[in-house]
């Protein structure tokens, strides 16, 4: 009786993400399909150059803007759902530059420098790559996007007790303090006006919360107004890299 009471249980939650999540998709790809329908028309009825320049600049604006919503619904359902998960033994510096990778492309066009610190760290993980890639890649491009241009967005990791923390600096605009409880919430958004010109639908963190919880870790933030930001996602540490580091350097496991 006990386990048909937790297998209802368990359907029910999971008939209420999927309820949630049709609702909140509808809602969020509502606004750039409405765009993009309206700039056709305009593009349509134009034979002005310039205007069809412009417009035609504005659709494929808002067609990558929906493109990332679609992705970010994508991958937070499949994490919220429990899809299948493929864990394995991983570098921290891997998923740190596999991480800063994605995110290259947008960091140049902004003059942004993504710098790797401790790019000698041997600890490693257990955990699903791309969700952790995924997880980090996500700080990275938000503090990218949040940021000065020509200014350094930093990449770290370090060993607290038994956890790795992976953490991701910029010198960006910062949060408020009455943000900070509600950002890993699905859909919330500090600034809209600014999350739509980014392109942001606020799931970023969302997901980076979900990657946490289901590594066994959690996720953190350290915000000053027009100082920037410091995220950090902590995750159980693997056992065998830190024999192996110890190993490797006996003097400082010793002191």
């Amino acid at each position: 009786a006990i386990a048909t009471i937790s297998d209802i249980t368990e359907r029910a939650r999971l008939d209420a993400v999927r309820t949630d999540f049709v609702a909140n998709i509808s809602h969020e790809l509502k606004t750039p399909v409405g765009a993009l329908s309206l700039l056709a028309e305009a593009l349509a009825d134009s034979d002005d150059p310039d205007v069809v320049t412009r417009l035609s600049g504005k659709i494929v604006k808002e067609a990558e803007r929906l493109a990332l919503a679609i992705e970010d619904l994508l991958e937070l359902s499949r994490i919220e759902l429990g899809g299948d998960s493929n864990r394995h033994e991983l570098a921290v510096v891997g998923i740190l530059e596999d991480a800063a990778d994605r995110v290259r492309g947008l960091a140049e066009r902004r003059h942004i420098r993504l710098e790797i610190q401790d790019k000698d760290s041997a600890l490693s993980v257990v955990g699903d790559r791309r969700q952790l890639v995924s997880a980090i890649g996500n700080l990275v491009d938000n503090a990218v996007k949040y940021s000065e241009m020509d200014s350094i967005v930093r990449l770290g990791v370090c060993l607290n007790g038994d956890r790795v923390t992976f953490s991701v600096s910029d010198s960006g605009m910062g949060i408020a303090s009455q943000h900070l409880d509600r950002i890993f919430e699905r859909f919330y958004r500090v600034d809209r006006a600014r999350s739509r010109d980014t392109g942001g639908v606020g799931l970023g963190l969302a997901i980076v919360r979900h990657v946490a919880a289901n590594h066994g870790g959690e996720v953190k933030v350290t915000s000053q107004e027009g100082e920037g930001s410091t995220f950090m996602l902590s995750i159980p540490v693997s056992r065998a890299s830190v024999a192996e580091s110890q190993t490797d350097n006996p003097v400082s496991a010793a002191g």
